[in-house]
């Protein structure tokens, strides 16, 4: 039986002008961050997988790539449940990795520490546009800053390098607080232990919109009228720092009033020094599923593009989950496929690439003639110049189309008797 030609379901090859792009893309966003006193670490791509079913990525968990124990310790007549089999598992991302690598290594970091991760992570997610099941993540987190300058660092460092690679392509900052969802829910009349429930059902608006929001929670049995004066709340809030400061005030039985003073003083003070050029709105209806959130929330998107491209948020109870004190922490992750897929669509070519030259000999040619092309080249690549050396196919066309498909745009021939540019 014949092997099979195609990737994995979910995985995918990776063509010489995607790598291209992508190295590009990578480049710029690492430069951008380690401008911003980010440093770079890596993890493992296999977690422990209690780890991973902590409780702390909430759909992802469902998603996870588990690995069979090894060896001696994988007993399959004696397993009588999932757990007897795995012991590990593939990363889903970069966050919790994170918090294990910092609670293991604190002692010889410092504070605050601000982490730079790219790697790639796995998800046994429905593959689709822009979405696969090993993907790239660029992640900027920092760690023991409890202050709002963290948030301000996060947004500035990101919408900069988003700036800087797709500077044709608006996109907006949606900012929230976990703080100020729940004192929403709470002043509207939802019960504490409903919250969670609450908070799924609104994070389905940009797909079921408020008709849609609303019809689920009357279902659900809430109150009709907690159910009419949230939604109210909800589309009438203004989206700016001053929305921010009178939501605080109108919340402020059922809510610290540093939470939306924080909140608005982010907003405020990445308005007045960003470098690009963005949107920044207060959106009260972003929760972002995953349950380790604490704090300030934080979406990105694009037009043209559903969905987001960036998010991220404050954790500060993971390491606490590891170290049994709790951490600050504060992270921001780029959706690196999502960029590189827009980047394609709209035809993007790498700016400033070195030259590219291609050296075609005809086959047959002496050692001696060989040499010479051989020795051209390399004075060539001496100067920064990219060549290729290859021996010239017969429908030499074809051969120059693909080779310009990589990038290469100028050629020269060399023959058994005479050269010829």
């Amino acid at each position: 039986m014949a092997l099979a030609k195609k990737p994995v379901t979910g995985m995918r090859d990776i063509t010489p002008a995607e790598m291209q792009i992508r190295e590009y893309v990578m480049n710029q966003i690492k430069e951008t961050y380690k401008s911003f006193g980010f440093t770079q670490i890596e993890t493992p791509c296999v977690e422990h997988i209690g780890n991973l079913t902590s409780k702390q990525g909430g759909d992802n968990e469902k998603l996870i790539f588990k690995i069979l124990k090894r060896g001696d310790k994988l007993n399959l007549e004696g397993a009588k449940e999932e757990n007897d089999l795995v012991d590990s598992g593939l990363r889903y991302d970069l966050t919790l990795p994170l918090s294990r690598y910092y609670a293991n290594n604190a002692a010889n970091l410092p504070s605050p520490f601000k982490a730079l991760q790219m790697g790639s992570v796995w998800r046994a997610d429905r593959p689709q546009k822009g979405r696969f099941r090993q993907f790239v993540q660029c992640d900027i987190d920092i760690l023991g800053d409890a202050t709002s300058l963290a948030e301000i660092e996060l947004i500035l460092a990101t919408t900069t390098a988003l700036g800087r690679i797709c500077p044709d392509n608006g996109f907006t900052v949606r900012i929230n607080d976990r703080g100020i969802l729940r004192g929403m829910a709470l002043y509207c009349g939802f019960p504490e232990e409903s919250m969670d429930q609450v908070f799924i059902t609104l994070d389905k608006m940009d797909k079921i919109g408020y008709e849609g929001v609303e019809k689920e929670l009357l279902e659900s049995g809430y109150c009709p009228e907690s159910v009419s004066k949230y939604l109210d709340m909800l589309k009438n809030v203004t989206k700016d720092a001053a929305g921010v400061r009178a939501l605080g005030q109108m919340l402020s039985e059922v809510m610290p009033a540093n939470v939306s003073e924080g909140l608005a003083h982010i907003m405020d003070t990445v308005a007045e020094v960003a470098e690009a050029d963005f949107g920044l709105e207060f959106d009260p209806t972003l929760v972002r599923g995953m349950s380790y959130y604490t704090g300030t929330i934080f979406e990105v998107s694009m037009e043209g593009f559903g969905g987001s491209v960036a998010g991220g948020g404050r954790y500060d109870k993971m390491i606490g989950k590891f170290t049994g004190m709790e951490t600050p922490a504060c992270g921001f992750s780029i959706g690196f496929e999502r960029i590189v897929t827009i980047l394609m669509d709209n035809g993007f070519t790498v700016p400033g690439a070195s030259a590219s030259k291609a050296f075609l000999f005809e086959k047959g040619v002496d050692s001696a003639r060989l040499a010479a092309v051989i020795r051209e080249a390399m004075e060539e690549r001496k100067k920064g110049v990219r060549v290729l050396v290859a021996q010239m196919n017969k429908n030499k066309k074809f051969q120059k189309e693909q080779l310009g498909r990589e990038g290469y745009t100028e050629f020269k021939e060399f023959y058994k008797e005479s050269l010829k540019n």
